[in-house]
């Protein structure tokens, strides 16, 4: 698998593009793809917590569309931006630029970071779903550590092995993949299918991971519980089985079941 490949995955649909129907670029459209993304995994919210870091340095691995950057922004944070596609990069400048702020951008392979970002301490350290993406994620993993102080805090979400999600299409799809749950998850990982990498995590080998590391807390978020076909005409209908189920349940189920494993570490 090579970086090109992944790189033209991306170029060719940028993450959480189709979350607005207005012009790419817009005003409009930046509010619509910040509502929808926030709507949907809200989780989002409480894990990157954006106004604890006004006047803090934050480094986002892998901005995409810049929809998590510009809320750091807003909020005060001095924020980097670092980013594989050129595409979602395009987009995210685009982004600052219509909200009049600013931020560091910084294109190419995370994990080519230190040949790439120049190596300072940073307050936070972020990545939401994107290491998992890479062909070697703990090549990324472990150069961190060189922008890392001794209060520094990273951030990352990745996916989950055993998810909802993950059985569920495993369960209904894995007969077309000769019952392989590896490539049955990295084919319905994303929207776009067919992803050429997607890592998916037990505990144990996020702890392997992570070894150099001190694991601050490692949770689990994020069932998917609307409808896709009724989705992707957003439209936000309940599944069956959800709408059924209590929610106090469905949070205990999310906390066994979720496809994001939300993780924060320090040095």
């Amino acid at each position: 698998m090579e970086t090109d490949e992944i790189k033209k995955f991306w170029d060719s649909r940028p993450c959480n593009i189709k979350h607005s129907k207005l012009p790419v670029g817009t005003i409009g459209y930046f509010e619509e793809v910040d509502q929808r993304r926030y709507f949907v995994e809200p989780h989002i919210l409480e894990f990157a917590d954006f106004s604890a870091w006004k006047g803090k340095k934050v480094l986002e691995i892998g901005c995409g569309i810049g929809t998590d950057s510009i809320r750091f922004a807003k909020a005060g944070a001095d924020i980097t931006c670092l980013e594989l596609s050129e595409k979602s990069m395009e987009i995210c400048k685009e982004r600052f630029k219509q909200y009049n702020l600013t931020a560091n951008f910084y294109m190419g392979n995370a994990e080519n970071i230190l040949d790439i970002v120049p190596a300072q301490e940073y307050d936070l350290i972020y990545s939401f779903g994107v290491i998992h993406h890479a062909k070697n994620p703990e090549l990324i993993i472990d150069s961190l550590r060189n922008y890392m102080g001794k209060n520094s805090v990273c951030k990352i979400m990745l996916y989950s092995k055993y998810s909802w999600k993950s059985i569920e299409f495993f369960l209904r799809e894995g007969i077309n993949f000769k019952f392989n749950f590896k490539n049955t998850i990295r084919y319905f990982a994303e929207a776009q299918l067919n992803c050429p990498v997607a890592n998916v995590y037990t505990v144990k080998g996020l702890e392997n991971l992570l070894s150099k590391y001190t694991i601050e807390k490692i949770e689990k978020s994020h069932i998917f519980k609307y409808s896709i076909p009724h989705y992707i005409n957003y439209e936000y209908k309940i599944r069956t089985i959800f709408r059924l189920m209590p929610g106090v349940f469905y949070k205990k189920i999310e906390k066994l079941l979720g496809w994001h494993y939300l993780i924060t570490f320090k040095l």
